[in-house]
């Protein structure tokens, strides 16, 4: 099992902390996170756009001129695609681009994830995290005692508001509670800071 120090919030070590091999030990499988992390970008897209077909465009209710005759190709709608101010073809439509993949797809990635942090080193582990009243000061002073100047994911056994609100307004800092841990935010912060107990929790869920 691996091991990693155990900290405090003074940033002093206080003991070691053992990781479970099932979770935080294992062979980082690198297709699985990069088809995991393609798969939360693409339920993060808002799908929204929208170009208006032939049938959506005002005008163009007549005829432009008679079929045969004029010499000019026949045409049956100024608002067909060939005209300036016409319908879009094959334009993009509202969509949902979110899918899902196997759970154990999922499971995978998460725990590849979470093992590239500690084969990296990059990963701090908390003996507990809490303030008694949102101050970004206080926060940003863990921080520093912690040595950690770049991008962080801070997660705690739950939700906590005092946490969550001195993090948001400090760059590159992102909160989350243990359920809420995904590969995106792992692999997108530089450094996963959590709480004993949390660890405990993700142990819980993945092992």
């Amino acid at each position: 099992m691996p091991k990693v120090a155990l900290f405090n919030i003074s940033g002093s070590q206080v003991g070691e902390v053992e990781l479970n091999d099932a979770v935080f030990g294992i062979e980082p499988n690198t297709h699985v996170l990069h088809e995991a992390v393609v798969m939360q970008r693409a339920s993060l897209r808002f799908g929204t756009h929208k170009v208006k077909g032939r049938s959506e465009v005002r005008g163009g209710g007549r005829k432009p001129w008679k079929q045969k005759g004029t010499g000019r190709a026949r045409q049956g709608s100024i608002r067909a695609p060939q005209w300036v101010g016409g319908g879009t073809v094959f334009g993009p439509t509202p969509r949902s681009y979110a899918y899902k993949l196997p759970k154990k797809v999922r499971r995978l990635a998460i725990k590849s994830a979470l093992s590239s942090k500690v084969i990296d080193q990059d990963i701090i582990v908390l003996d507990a995290l809490s303030l008694n009243a949102p101050k970004t000061k206080e926060f940003a002073a863990i921080l520093n005692n912690l040595k950690v100047d770049r991008k962080a994911l801070v997660v705690a056994p739950s939700y906590d508001d005092n946490v969550a609100l001195s993090a948001r307004n400090i760059p590159g800092v992102k909160f989350v509670a243990a359920d809420g841990i995904n590969v995106l935010d792992v692999l997108t912060h530089d450094k996963l800071i959590i709480t004993k107990e949390a660890v405990q929790k993700v142990e819980e869920v993945l092992a």
